[in-house]
């Protein structure tokens, strides 16, 4: 056992930071509940008071009303000592309860704060996390910094009181017991040091490995239907066998080291029993002290330990604690690669021209993914992107709504960089329709409402008859009132995206970028889809990354790319004259032979 706890002690990877910084941070989240955590301290201080006062009184009552008979002294001396007790035991009630009510506060308020940062980090953040990880800080890490608080830190100081408050009885009793029962606090505060030293980097393990935990399930899950198609299921249990025996493992040898507390406590307080009887057994036969000091000393060694051992169970949920907040905090302390700029101004209502002027981008430095892009769309304008896979489509619709910040050059709209203006007033005069469409868990109504939050039934009702969604919608079981399940998961592909056009023609943007929004649909089910985006392209600049024949041959400009440059732009005819990289695509790619167009009536109506 000693092995493993030595083992955990000396990782060198894993090295705890200071546990008062982490406490000290997250103690002043108490700050705007100073009233409760102060009423708190108060009630602390009367229990403590108590369990000092307890021994005082049963020395007393064998000095000075048992040695010689007096029964009624003792009576009255047994009420007051009743009375001490009954007082500490409300006090530590209602000190409870304010902690409890100021913790679970902190916890609602970190919560809070922590799923805002989140929303503010970059996409790229956000997509080099393990969504699983992140979900594990949001819910396991916030959980055990509130057992903590709520049960932890309430007990952790009423036993600190308590020990000050017995330390200060002892010294006014006599002060010879009380340097004897001292003695041995060197050694208990050592041995503590060491045994804290050790859970914090165990703790550290099992709030890192129970993240691992959480990002594989997560994922096993969410591809359970993907792993039985490929026969991946043993493989995929073994995967998540490792992990969890590895968060198995961590919590073992967090166990060990805080079980092995307890017991190292028992020693020293057994030890420290018989240092007080013997030095006051000596005191009591030389005549320096009554039998009724030695007896209330022997007891307050006991209610010595009692608070510490008490400590000693919370601080095994205080490591766990601090591990969790060193990994919330260092959520917290992640910056987002941008934010508004200082003196960013709000967007106004815009006409929608759009210049992209030189425009430079990479991911990773030193691997550029765009490099010079200048074009510019008019008020109204379609602008089809195609391009080979991987060539940049999806990153220049990204660089618009800001989700990534452009390396060099600018974006405009309207004469507006958009690095001088707030990101909420430059989103909301766009939405996005893309080719995995997302849905929230609630209704129908609530899904195509998230486009504007204010708007009527009527509205919404509107928006989805424009998106050809109304009739469908209709046939559902509560109609517009159905819940959509997980991520949509109760409806079709086709059915998601009509909705999701329904959220953006509700939302009326100005400008609106499509990423293959047919690209997953049966034919059928896309010519509905069609019509809808063809409402909802009118009057507005569009950019759209082509992927149907009626979409590229009906827009404005296409822009052909290919590794990061626009290689060709013009219409769709002018294009194919040129016979270039965009007439091989086409060719390849969206031709539609006329034999299999007049065998397929849909395909014929989308193109």
């Amino acid at each position: 056992m000693m092995q493993g706890m030595q083992r955990i002690a000396q990782s060198e990877d894993e090295r705890a930071t200071d546990s008062g910084k982490v406490l000290s941070r997250l103690l002043s989240y108490l700050r705007p509940y100073w009233l409760s955590v102060a009423g708190s301290l108060v009630l602390v201080i009367i229990n403590a008071a108590s369990q000092a006062g307890g021994p005082l009184l049963i020395g007393r009552a064998i000095d000075q009303f048992v040695t010689v008979g007096d029964r009624s002294g003792l009576a009255t001396n047994m009420i007051l000592l009743l009375v001490v007790y009954l007082v500490g035991m409300l006090a530590m009630r209602f000190q409870i309860y304010l902690m409890n009510y100021a913790s679970q506060n902190v916890l609602a308020d970190l919560r809070r704060q922590v799923m805002q940062h989140v929303q503010r980090l970059s996409l790229k953040f956000l997509e080099d996390s393990e969504a699983g990880d992140l979900q594990s800080r949001l819910l396991n890490d916030i959980d055990a910094i509130n057992s903590f608080l709520s049960q932890g830190l309430t007990q952790m100081i009423g036993s600190m009181f308590s020990i000050v408050g017995i330390v200060i009885a002892m010294m006014l009793l006599d002060w010879r017991l009380g340097l004897a029962t001292l003695s041995i606090v060197p050694v208990m505060l050592l041995t503590t040091d060491v045994f804290a030293r050790m859970a914090r980097r165990a703790f550290r393990r099992t709030r890192s490995t129970i993240g691992d935990v959480s990002s594989d399930l997560q994922e096993e899950l969410g591809g359970v239907k993907v792993a039985q198609a490929f026969n991946r299921t043993d493989e995929n249990i073994d995967r998540f066998s490792e992990r969890n025996a590895a968060n198995r493992d961590a919590n073992v040898q967090a166990n060990t080291v805080t079980s092995a507390f307890a017991p190292a406590m028992d020693i020293l307080s057994t030890i420290d029993t018989a240092i007080v009887a013997g030095v006051g057994g000596f005191l009591a036969i030389q005549g320096a002290v009554t039998i009724g000091v030695v007896v209330a000393f022997l007891q307050y060694v006991q209610n010595f330990f009692r608070p510490i051992q008490t400590v000693a169970q919370m601080w095994t949920i205080a490591q766990s604690a601090f591990a969790g907040a060193e990994r919330i905090f260092d959520l917290l302390d992640t910056d987002p690669e941008f934010e508004d700029a200082t003196d960013a101004i709000e967007l106004p209502k815009i006409q929608g021209r759009v210049a992209f002027e030189g425009v430079t981008f990479s991911y990773k430095e030193g691997e550029p993914v765009l490099d010079g892009i200048d074009f510019v769309a008019q008020p109204g304008q379609t602008v089809a992107v195609v391009g080979p896979t991987g060539a940049g489509k999806t990153t220049i619709i990204s660089l618009l709504p800001r989700f990534y910040e452009v390396n060099g050059g600018s974006i405009k709209i309207d004469e507006y960089d958009v690095r001088h203006v707030t990101q909420h007033s430059l989103r909301s005069q766009m939405s996005m329709v893309l080719q995995e469409p997302f849905l929230f868990s609630g209704s129908v109504l609530e899904n195509i409402r998230y486009g504007k939050l204010e708007a009527s039934d009527e509205q919404v009702q509107a928006a989805a008859e424009a998106a050809n969604a109304h009739e469908f919608i209709m046939r559902l079981p509560d109609g517009y009132d159905t819940d959509v399940g997980e991520r949509g998961n109760l409806l079709s592909l086709g059915q998601r995206q009509l909705i999701s056009i329904a959220r953006a023609i509700l939302a009326d943007p100005r400008i609106l970028v499509l990423d293959e929004a047919t690209a997953s649909v049966d034919t059928r089910t896309e010519v509905l889809i069609q019509k809808a985006l063809n409402r909802l392209l009118e009057g507005r600049t569009s950019f759209v990354i082509a992927h149907r024949l009626s979409t590229v041959r009906n827009a404005d400009v296409v822009l052909v790319i290919n590794e990061g440059k626009i290689v060709e732009r013009g219409t769709h005819d002018e294009l194919l004259a040129e016979d270039g990289l965009y007439a091989e695509l086409y060719n390849r790619q969206f031709y539609v032979p006329p034999q299999e167009a007049e065998t397929t009536p849909e395909l014929a109506a989308g193109d």
